[in-house]
C-alpha cells in the first residue's frame, strides 16, 4: 500500500504581516504617493501649498509633515525621486561598443525626453533649493556625460582644447536653457530636440 506524504506547509501556520512591517508598508505607500503628486503639484504651481500637495496625494497633512517637515525638504526629495528615475532611464549610451557621435545624440535624446517630463521642475527647485543644490541632484547623471566626453577626447572626436568640466556643464547648462525657451514660447517644442543636438554637437565640436 502506497505511503502518503502529507504536504509539508500543510499544517504550517500562515503568518501575517507584523503591525511593524504594515505600518512600513503603508510609510513607503504614502511617500511614494506624495513624491509623485508632489512633482506634478510642484510642475504645474510652484507656489502650491503643502495642504494641496497632502489633498493630491490622498494623505493627511500630518502624514505629509511626519514625512517632510517644509516645502524645501519635500521638493529635495522629489528632485532626488526625479534624478534617480531619469538615472535608471540612461544607460545603453555608455557602451564601448557604441561610437562617440552616436552615444551623444542618443545621450541628448533621452535626456531630452526626461526633461520634458521633469522640466517644469526645474524653475522652482532653482527658486527654493538654489543652483548649487539642484547642480548636486545632476552630479550622477552627468558622470554619463564626462565618461561620453573622456572617452570622446581619447579617441580624437571631441574637442581637447576646453577644460573636461567645462564641457559637462556647457552639456548641463544647454539642455536646462532648451527646455526654459521650449517653455517660454521661444524654441518650438516640435524642434527642439533636433536643435539642441546640433548645437550641442558643434559646441563639443564632434567630428564625423
Amino acid at each position: 500500500m502506497p505511503t502518503t506524504h502529507k504536504d509539508a506547509g500543510a499544517d504550517s501556520p500562515v503568518r501575517n504581516p507584523s503591525p511593524g512591517s504594515r505600518r512600513r508598508a503603508d510609510a513607503e505607500r504614502s511617500v511614494t504617493a506624495i513624491l509623485d503628486a508632489a512633482l506634478t503639484a510642484f510642475g504645474e504651481n510652484p507656489e502650491v501649498s503643502m495642504t494641496g500637495i497632502a489633498r493630491a496625494a490622498g494623505v493627511g497633512r500630518v502624514t505629509l509633515y511626519s514625512h517632510f517637515p517644509s516645502r524645501e525638504d519635500l521638493l529635495d526629495a522629489v528632485m532626488t525621486h526625479a534624478v534617480q528615475e531619469a538615472n535608471a532611464a540612461l544607460g545603453a549610451e555608455s557602451s564601448p561598443e557604441i561610437p562617440v557621435r552616436e552615444a551623444l545624440e542618443m545621450l541628448i535624446g533621452s535626456s531630452w525626453r526626461i526633461l520634458s517630463r521633469y522640466g517644469r521642475l526645474q524653475p522652482t527647485a532653482l527658486r527654493i533649493l538654489g543652483p548649487e543644490r539642484v547642480r548636486e541632484h545632476h552630479d550622477q547623471p552627468l558622470v554619463r556625460v564626462r565618461d561620453i566626453i573622456v572617452r570622446g577626447r581619447r579617441e580624437g572626436v571631441i574637442r581637447d582644447d576646453l577644460p573636461e568640466s567645462w564641457l559637462v556643464t556647457v552639456f548641463y547648462s544647454l539642455l536646462h536653457a532648451a527646455a526654459l525657451e521650449v517653455d517660454a514660447g521661444r524654441l518650438p517644442a516640435e524642434t527642439a530636440a533636433d536643435t539642441l543636438t546640433t548645437t550641442l554637437l558643434s559646441t563639443l565640436g564632434v567630428s564625423t
